[in-house]
């Protein structure tokens, strides 16, 4: 019955954190939910994953709003759809300003729900509904889509918590508007009854209607959504020539080829390491990963570029053959198994230091050379200062109260209304999302398509390639390779 719930995630609307929404959910006994944030995904990898914890069936989608106007809902019948949203969303998160129509174009394995009340086209597809709001009732008594019940749902939209949700998210509205409290306008607000219920209050107010929730009950139930969380197959690219077995057969090959640079005359004990190393980086399933890094590095050598490889990569004579790193394992006696063993189900590290003024070149290359790459993104929170700063300007507060406040050393009971409100809220909208920032450097390589995952972004910053280049939103399940501030190539795994 809730096909359209927002966290946090819709940024600078939502107000409740996707964790709560799942604990909110099981206490009241819901068991299936569609989570569907405002022009955005990046919350719905993490949402398939906690859901069955909570005994969820999760559905996900995009509510696609110009502003705060619903324009419609899009909800994935599978992870085939869910790409489908991410392309279709991704097209309009990469253009200079947000546009979004009406309607949406086709779209394979997607259901299109459209606002009731806003509707003004006269004809509905076969994957294309009418959400209808409770308020909406007795408007839908005289409509002549009455006349196709097949096609009406309910349409309760889940934004806050409670009274206190719907105020913080007013702030919030104030805040993306840049404009005073009590100067915005109700048409940037979202409504104060789109608060998470029981089933049993949209039972009573749907009473007349009942059909409307055993038609949106259907619907969600009719989608599935699957992803795997083991972390036993990484879904970092698996292949780096297209074939598994030639992939082994290359790094053989090339680890056998390092021989002659690395050791003058390598012994038993050497040829032993390295038969070890590969049956174990053949059997973890690693072996694309080793190549991927020795391609970019031998672009690096290639320009001339410096680079330094540390880290438990070290203790790979694999790596060192390789010239991935410059450590020898055998005579440090390093242990491969600290950097991988049988056990491990999570991919290795390497890290590698590059300087600055190499760093667009080689990202440049990784973007040519791979075909499902994305640079990553963070999530900028509201921190103490930053809150206290929005919400003073919200207020409508003078400057000198505002740098009081956020100055930290004040005693509350001191302050006037204004400046206490400012106080508690800001603990409110504290950790929340607040826009997107540039990574210092993160770049996922996968084996599918990004969009399969997250929808993207353009950044300020592009590099002009004959491809498209995106930043990555969020994902929770795909192997990256992280440039640092200070020039590190690191691999690591997105939160």
């Amino acid at each position: 019955m809730y096909i359209n719930t927002h966290t946090y995630f819709s940024l600078r609307y939502g107000t409740i954190k996707p964790k709560d929404l799942l604990k909110m959910a099981q206490g009241m006994g819901i068991d299936c939910m569609a989570l569907t944030d405002i022009n955005n995904s990046s919350a719905c990898l993490d949402f398939v994953r906690l859901a069955p914890r909570y005994g969820l069936k999760p559905v996900i989608g995009v509510d696609f709003r110009q502003g705060a106007r619903q324009q419609f809902i899009l909800l994935a019948k599978n992870n085939h759809g869910f790409l489908q949203i991410n392309n279709y969303l991704s097209g309009f998160l990469h253009q200079q300003q947000l546009k979004i129509p009406e309607q949406p174009v086709p779209l394979a394995d997607t259901l299109v729900v459209y606002p009731f009340a806003t509707y003004k086209g006269k004809g509905l597809k076969e994957n294309e509904f009418l959400g209808v709001r409770a308020s909406d009732l007795n408007r839908l008594k005289f409509s002549h889509w009455k006349e196709q019940p097949e096609k009406l749902l309910a349409l309760h939209t889940v934004s806050f918590k409670d009274k206190k949700g719907f105020n913080t998210h007013r702030l919030l509205r104030a805040i993306d508007k840049n404009t005073l409290l009590s100067k915005l306008p109700v048409t940037d607000q979202g409504h104060p009854e789109d608060l998470i219920c029981p089933p049993d209050d949209l039972i009573k107010a749907y009473e007349e209607f009942p059909w409307l929730l055993e038609n949106t009950q259907k619907l969600l139930h009719s989608c599935s959504i699957d992803f795997d969380f083991s972390q036993e197959v990484p879904n970092n690219q698996r292949s780096y020539t297209g074939n598994t077995g030639l992939d082994y057969r290359l790094l053989r090959k090339l680890s056998y080829a390092g021989l002659s640079y690395r050791y003058k005359r390598p012994g038993g004990r050497v040829m032993k390491r390295i038969e070890k190393e590969l049956d174990i980086i053949h059997e973890k399933g690693f072996v694309s990963y080793f190549l991927i890094n020795w391609k970019i590095l031998k672009y690096a050598r290639s320009k001339g570029y410096f680079y330094v490889g540390r880290g438990s990569g070290a203790n790979s004579i694999i790596a060192y053959l390789l010239r991935i790193t410059d450590v020898d394992p055998v005579e440090l006696d390093l242990y491969f198994e600290r950097f991988i063993n049988l056990y491990r189900k999570n991919p290795p590290d390497f890290d590698i230091d590059f300087s600055w003024s190499d760093r667009d070149d080689i990202t440049e290359f990784i973007f040519r050379r791979f075909p499902h790459t994305a640079l990553l993104t963070v999530y900028n929170t509201f921190k103490y200062k930053a809150s206290v700063r929005e919400l003073g300007k919200v207020f409508g507060l003078p400057k000198s109260e505002i740098d009081r406040l956020s100055g930290g050393d004040i005693r509350p009971d001191k302050l006037d209304k204004l400046s206490r409100l400012v106080l508690i809220y800001s603990e409110s909208i504290q950790g929340f999302p607040n826009y997107l920032g540039i990574h210092a450097g993160g770049i996922l390589i996968s084996e599918k398509p990004i969009h399969y995952y997250t929808a993207t972004f353009l950044p300020p910053k592009v590099f002009r390639l004959p491809n498209s280049i995106w930043w990555l939103q969020k994902t929770s399940d795909c192997t990256s390779l992280t440039f640092s501030v200070s020039g590190v190539w690191e691999r690591s795994r997105t939160p």
